[in-house]
């Protein structure tokens, strides 16, 4: 008998990296963020849905920029410059946990 998958859980394709639950990812990319971005603020105060560039977080170009280097290291796959997606995909900490989430190999 299986056992129903957890809401907290992201889908697993076959061969694909064991994934992490979006909270958990959540918490792993602010710890890396604020540690790439060398940040002055405790990666546990970092709002899921705030905006991470300009207003919310703060972020600039060059800061996401790093981040998406860091990202693509740590999770193996390649965050592109000339993205249309890339709006959407660092809106905020959750936008990119779900974006890394379907994309990892790592």
């Amino acid at each position: 008998m299986s056992t129903p998958a957890s809401s907290n859980t992201v889908p697993v394709a076959a061969g694909a990296a064991p994934q992490v639950a979006l909270p958990d990812l959540e918490r792993e990319l602010a710890a890396l963020m604020v540690e790439a971005l060398n940040l002055e603020l405790d990666a546990s105060s970092i709002d899921p849905v705030a905006q991470l560039y300009g207003d919310g977080l703060g972020l600039d170009s060059i800061d996401i920029l790093e981040l998406a280097l860091e990202v693509s290291r740590r999770y193996g796959f390649q965050l592109r410059s000339d993205d249309e997606n890339n709006r959407n995909i660092f809106a905020s900490l959750r936008s990119l946990a779900a974006h890394v989430a379907q994309n990892r190999t790592l």
